[in-house]
């Protein structure tokens, strides 16, 4: 339901900020005050197309916010926002939406940006706007499936349906992929088991191309490498001038110094502590130096494995971890591959099983589809006719699908077994024709209208909270006026509507009315907006009744509220 809106620099909307109830709604105004720019602001925040030249003159951006709530029992809204990760504060949502007159503009669903799309598909869930072509969902033909399917009480029926219409199609192309691809499946089965078998001989274990290298690298080296220990052998204990025999003479030195000076026992202890450190890295370097030995074998081997393993891994995986890991899910692969024949007659099965479960709802939906379609018809022609359409037929045709050659055979689509499209005929004479080649907006207003009285009248109804009609008064009157006064005050005891008339007829049925004027000051013209009080509401209905608010206009507006302004304010 909207609850607030707020329009600034929008056409000739300088600001204004609206508050609005529940139930039925109207706006009225001279003809050019500016009732149209109204409806086309909220179809703006519907997703509407917006061009800068709806910005106001002298300003650089305009705006509509707008303040809903979210009823309980509007789960596809709920869950809309909840895939989204937009919360929604005590079941109401901020809405804004700007156009720059550089032409971009912005989108927040809450403070969350959006696209257009995002916000047409998120609105169509609340609002329903009739009257402008581009915003008509009575025109869109799968929307005529879901208004029967409604009526039919048969929704949740339908959902189940079309489950299994989709594991059905799932499995047939599963099926269909399991021939089609055998050439490419053998194929593939030939190269994962070569895989298998040629990463199973290398007998890889996890860092051995790192050790591998290392030693490689040693061997390459290897001539360098004798060197530096025979210059370090010779520094340590086998040169006259080494390290050992340096330290055995300074250690005889400092012996005979001790037995002059005990102070220098501290250095003595020191010196001996490093001795024997040289002696026992001699020892372990000269164990070192004499097994060190050049295996050209052993390099040529290091040199064949790393070959192979640098094979493996362009193949398979950077790491050994990788090619292991890719042996492994090949050889599960295989496996799968394997089984396909197995597969497929199970597939076969489970297709054969499914086909018939489909074919049995599909057609306990036809059977209840067929016989809403024909109450439905009788209903909503019942109510055109009160709605000033007496030779209306209105009738939703359920069309039986048919193969692609035309052959008849029960064919199962998404939804069902057949087409729906609501036609009409408006005109005695006239055949039925689909609802797109109406040409009266007032028309189509009217058929809306009567499909909204129908369905409020159902149990649970239509999600949507929010109805506005635009052009629903065009070229009624009297009788009918009243009538489609009558009707649209009974849709506003269950949802929110808005209604753009010229009618008294109509207006007076209102609980809420609001007033569109234009107004010039300083040489600029501005809309404004705005709700009635019951004296206001009383003269607006007069003017609307004889153009002006007079005695005798006046006493006609109070016979009128007196009569059918039950709910006035």
């Amino acid at each position: 339901m909207l609850e607030e809106l707020t329009i600034r620099n929008y056409a000739l909307i300088d600001s204004i900020s609206l508050s609005f109830r529940s139930g039925f709604n109207v706006l009225s105004g001279e003809t050019g005050a500016g009732k149209s720019i109204i409806v086309g602001s909220l179809g703006f925040l519907m997703g509407g197309k917006a061009e800068t030249d709806m910005i106001r003159s002298g300003s650089e951006e305009a705006s509509v916010c707008a303040l809903v709530s979210v009823g309980k029992g509007n789960a596809e809204a709920a869950e809309w926002l909840r895939s989204r990760d937009i919360n929604c504060d005590e079941d109401t949502i901020l809405i804004r939406r700007t156009i720059r007159s550089s032409g971009r503009g912005s989108i927040f669903i809450q403070e969350t940006p959006v696209t257009r799309g995002d916000l047409s598909a998120f609105m169509s869930l609340l609002f329903d706007l009739h009257g402008q072509h581009d915003h008509e969902s009575l025109l869109r033909k799968e929307n005529h499936r879901r208004y029967l399917d409604r009526f039919a009480g048969i929704e949740e029926e339908v959902i189940a349906y079309s489950k299994n219409f989709i594991e059905l199609s799932e499995k047939r192309r599963a099926l269909e992929a399991s021939f089609s691809s055998q050439k490419d499946r053998e194929t593939r089965l030939e190269l994962l088991r070569y895989a298998v078998d040629e990463i199973a001989a290398a007998k890889i274990r996890g860092g051995e191309i790192r050790d591998l290298e290392n030693e490689a690298q040693l061997l390459s080296d290897f001539e360098k490498l004798a060197n530096n220990a025979a210059a370090a052998a010779d520094s340590l204990f086998d040169g006259e001038e080494s390290v050992l025999s340096l330290a055995r003479r300074a250690r005889s030195a400092l012996d005979g110094a001790v037995s002059i000076d005990s102070s220098l026992a501290v250095l003595q202890k020191r010196l001996e502590d490093m001795y024997y450190e040289a002696e026992d890295i001699a020892g372990e370097f000269r164990a070192y130096r004499d097994g060190l030995r050049f295996d050209p074998q052993r390099q040529e081997a290091i040199d064949e494995r790393l070959a192979l393993l640098y094979k493996l891994k362009k193949k398979y995986g950077e790491t050994e971890d990788a090619i292991l890991a890719y042996r492994e899910q090949a050889e599960g692969e295989i496996e799968a591959l394997a089984s396909t024949g197995e597969n497929r007659e199970k597939l076969k099965a489970e297709i054969a099983a499914l086909e018939k479960e489909t074919a049995a709802k599909a057609q306990a939906i036809r059977r209840k589809r067929t016989a809403a379609a024909a109450a439905l018809a009788e209903a909503i022609t019942a109510v055109l006719k009160r709605l000033g359409m007496p030779a209306a037929r209105f009738s939703p045709s359920v069309i039986p699908k048919t193969r692609e050659d035309g052959a008849q055979a029960f064919v199962c689509g998404p939804w069902g077994a057949e087409d729906i499209e609501f036609l009409i005929s408006a005109n005695s004479g006239e055949p039925l024709k689909d609802l797109s080649r109406v040409a009266s907006g007032g028309e189509l207003s009217r058929v809306m209208l009567a499909i909204k009285s129908v369905l409020s009248g159902g149990e649970g109804g239509d999600s949507i909270e929010t109805l506005v009609f635009d052009e629903i008064d065009a070229g009624i009157g009297g009788e009918v006026a009243l009538a489609v006064g009558e009707y649209l005050e009974k849709i506003g005891e269950r949802l929110q509507i808005f209604c753009v008339t010229h009618l008294a007829s109509i207006a007076v049925r209102a609980a809420n009315h609001f007033k569109v004027e234009k107004r010039t000051e300083g040489g600029r013209t501005f809309t404004g907006v705005g709700p009635l009080s019951a004296e206001g509401r009383r003269k607006e209905i007069a003017r609307m009744l004889a153009g002006d608010s007079g005695g005798a206009a006046l006493a006609h507006a109070d016979d009128l509220i007196l009569k059918y302004g039950k709910r006035g304010s």
